[in-house]
């Protein structure tokens, strides 16, 4: 609904004030006829991009996870608002003292959405599923968390794969689940708390099985049941109940068997707005209850309109990656440092991001554990910057640069605005710049396949452990960035496979001093995103991790 006054649009906080009170209007009329909101209204919340796949394992992104996380559940979880692991489908588990066996405590009475029980040789079901894959599945592109956790990236599309440390999974007993890994990882038990590693029937892996992934290098066709509503069954709170493609949304229906408390709201819409504004004048004008990723400038007129705009604490990082497969002249250590000194990061803190923003030194936020006080720092220097391109014999460099569009990210609230300055920083230090966008479904496959020598993209953390940000890029060769450095490589092989927390902290600070030395990239920012909720709602807890759980928030 739009509210007009002689002709014109009331300003937005107006507006949103007018709006409140139709709300408050609806629901008192819905209270006094007896109905309950939460019964016969949907939430309708809007993401900033489409989600990938319903099956999780097929995605590495949080829009897709947004969707899926609210119908399918993992062996463990983090705590509501928090980064605290805890049980999930497992109540309780253990480990080995070598680290290298976990043994999971599933939950009684957990039923999948298709009736059948959720047991131990369901799970162990889905780990040998996923360790089963073959051909195009055992591509990053496709299985990321996967290949990046237990399988092992191969160096190019003729290598073999490395072999995966996963060994086996047994059902020792209905409800005791154990499984084995090859070495100890720094990964676990995060990794477990992954939404790609969420659990699905067995009769949904069976109705999976034979389908392939189709399509051309860099532009990947999903299998049709990870795109259609109604051939996954989770446990979670919530069902697949319909993916509208064109029109963008996401229909989800309450599990009213779930093992837990059953979801407050009976429907949710995740729908995909990309637009900032957009997204903005949906909420205002009621035809959405929440967005993600408030843009800076608009927190504070939004909470003068009456709108709850909770901050999220910083978990992420921004980054400029160099792909040195992609151009021959990044393999030139004082053409990376050049770059790094040409880039006013400080002005993107002040100008784009929010209140709280800061200039990242490393590829880590300083809130994680590992976090080095004393690596290589790179200040803004644009004189710098032109001796070591004048040095490197690349005064007069032309160069690809990729962005998305169509999106914005927690790490990054405006992507264009964000690559103007940086291209304009390059530009100023004598480099040409070719720009190259892609929306964001077809940016991140790009990107991944090594087709882009600078590009823009980050990582909000999955879980809190130093590994879950250095070795998702730095474990071993990513065509993502093209690089090999035996260096990065072992010191980051010394800190996957040490089982001590304490020792893993100091190792983590030798690896961010080793990488920040070598430069494969440059650490941009750390963002504090916000999220916002109409007045009329009660919003779920709101997660560092972007993991909010949609069964939490009702209406008011």
């Amino acid at each position: 609904m739009i509210t007009r006054r002689k002709g014109r649009l009331l300003a937005p906080a107006a507006a949103a004030a007018a709006l409140a009170l139709v709300a408050a209007g609806c629901a008192q009329s819905e209270r006094d006829a007896g109905g309950d909101p939460n019964e016969t209204r949907p939430l309708i919340f809007a993401g900033t991009g489409d989600p990938r796949s319903l099956d999780p394992v097929l995605a590495n992104d949080g829009e897709t996870f947004r969707v899926t996380r609210q119908v399918m559940e993992t062996l463990l979880e983090h705590e509501p608002g928090g980064t605290e692991i805890q049980g999930g489908l497992a109540e309780s588990w253990e480990q080995s003292e070598d680290g290298t066996e976990w043994t999971f405590h599933l939950r009684e009475g957990v039923t999948f959405h298709d009736g059948a029980s959720l047991d131990a040789e369901a799970v162990c079901a889905n780990f040998d599923r996923w360790n089963g894959f073959t051909g195009d599945y055992q591509s990053s592109n496709q299985t990321y968390y996967w290949q990046n956790v237990f399988g092992g990236f191969a160096e190019n599309e003729d290598d073999e794969l490395p072999e995966s440390i996963y060994d086996s999974c047994t059902a020792e007993d209905e409800l005791t689940a154990v499984i084995r890994v090859t070495e100890p990882s720094a990964v676990f038990p995060g990794a477990f708390s992954l939404s790609s590693f969420a659990i699905m029937s067995p009769a949904s892996i069976e109705e999976a099985a034979g389908q392939e992934v189709g399509g051309e290098e860099g532009a990947p066709v999903l299998p049709d049941y990870s795109q259609e509503a109604g051939v996954i069954a989770g446990t979670g709170p919530y069902t697949y109940s319909e993916w509208d493609h064109d029109g963008r949304e996401v229909t989800l229906e309450r599990y009213d068997d779930y093992w837990g408390e059953p979801a407050n709201i009976k429907t949710l819409i995740i729908k995909t707005i990309s637009e900032e504004n957009a997204r903005r004048q949906a909420l205002e004008a009621g035809d959405v209850h929440g967005y993600d990723l408030v843009a800076p400038a608009d927190v504070q007129p939004l909470e003068e309109a009456g709108f709850q705009v909770p901050v999220r604490d910083v978990f992420n990082v921004l980054y400029m990656a160099y792909n040195q497969e992609a151009s021959e002249e990044l393999e030139d250590p004082q053409v990376r440092q050049a770059l790094a000194h040409a880039v006013d990061r400080q002005r993107i803190v002040d100008t784009i991001l929010p209140e709280g923003g800061e200039v990242a030194s490393q590829f880590i936020p300083e809130t994680v554990d590992g976090w080095s006080p004393d690596v290589q720092t790179y200040d803004h220097d644009p004189d710098r910057a032109r001796e070591l391109l004048e040095e490197a014999g690349q005064e007069d460099m032309t160069i690809d640069f990729c962005y998305p569009t169509e999106v914005t990210r927690p790490y990054m609230p405006a992507p264009k605005d964000i690559f103007d300055i940086i291209q304009s920083d390059l530009k100023d230090v004598g480099l040409t710049i070719e720009a190259d966008s892609k929306p964001w479904d077809e940016y991140i496959p790009h990107t991944d396949s090594g087709n882009c020598s600078l590009y823009l993209l980050g990582w909000t953390g999955d879980f809190n452990e130093a590994y879950n940000f250095l070795g998702t890029w730095f474990g071993g060769y990513d065509s993502a960035w093209g690089f090999r450095d035996d260096e990065v490589f072992s010191v980051m092989e010394e800190v996957a496979s040490e089982p001590d927390p304490d020792k893993r902290t100091e190792l983590y600070q030798e690896a961010n001093e080793v990488i920040m030395d070598y430069l494969p990239g440059l650490p941009i920012s750390h963002s504090p995103p916000s999220i916002v909720f109409s007045p009329d709602v009660e919003p779920p807890p709101v997660s560092p991790l972007t993991q909010e759980q949609f069964d939490q928030a009702s209406f008011k």
